[in-house]
């Protein structure tokens, strides 16, 4: 499967972002890229390699947010029953996908919904 270029300019900003984030780390459980905090996932990024769709899987808890991003093309709840906790699945190569931009709003909204209040308070100072 071939990587979409925009795509793939979308997916390393996301990573790029969230890797920036006050604590984060990267890690490849199940053979994909995760960004945690605290030891615990806040956005889960896939592979880059072609061998799957890009995309990225983000937890939101706002209303508004989480209607708006299910409303992405492609977009669903999460499946083994992440959706019912928020956690929403969004591919990037479908069109009309959402800019980096609103995809990185959604991952500090996800970060902001794991991470511990000290690395918050240290994200808000920035």
């Amino acid at each position: 499967m071939a990587v979409d270029r925009n795509a793939l300019k979308k997916w390393e900003k996301v990573r790029e972002f969230a890797l920036g984030l006050p604590g984060a780390t990267e890690e490849f459980p199940w053979g994909g890229s995760v960004a945690k905090v605290n030891r615990k996932v806040f956005v889960f990024l896939g592979v880059d390699d072609g061998s799957h769709p890009l995309g990225v899987t983000v937890k939101l808890r706002d209303e508004t947010a989480h209607a708006h991003a299910l409303a992405a093309p492609g977009a669903e709840p999460t499946g083994y029953g992440l959706g019912k906790a928020g956690w929403v699945s969004l591919p990037l190569q479908e069109k009309g996908a959402p800019s980096a931009d609103l995809l990185c709003d959604w991952v500090e909204e996800s970060y902001r919904t794991i991470a511990p209040k000290r690395l918050i308070a240290e994200l808000d100072a920035r």
